[in-house]
């Protein structure tokens, strides 16, 4: 996980977070803040399958999996869940290692309790 500022654009974090990418990983999906030339040519550096529906602005619009892209809920469903802890939803704490640590604790609630 990576914490941003609330205003900064989704692919500014991406260079972080595509670095950590754990060994053998095939595909990565993502919705159209990550729609960007320089994230797909790094993903595709790397053999993984890119699944990030182009913006709608774009000129050339790439191809993508649509079947693939539909299990992208299951991201956005964690996040749904995370935002019922109430201090996760409104933000209560203003450090941001603070604020991650309630994120890793509800995380980790979330996650015992689905076992």
């Amino acid at each position: 996980m990576l914490l941003t500022a609330g205003q900064v654009s989704d692919f500014k974090g991406a260079d972080i977070l595509l670095a950590d990418l754990p060994e053998g990983t095939e595909e990565v999906i993502g919705d159209r803040g990550y729609d960007s030339n320089p994230i797909r040519r790094s993903l595709s550096d790397q053999n993984i399958t890119v699944c990030i529906p182009p913006k709608k602005n774009r000129k050339s619009k790439p191809p993508y999996d649509w079947h693939l892209y539909k299990k992208r809920h299951l991201i956005e469903n964690m996040f749904a869940n995370l935002k019922d802890w109430r201090p996760v939803a409104t933000r209560y704490d203003r450090c941001a290692h603070t604020f991650m640590s309630a994120i890793h604790i509800a995380a980790s609630f979330t996650f015992c309790l689905k076992e």
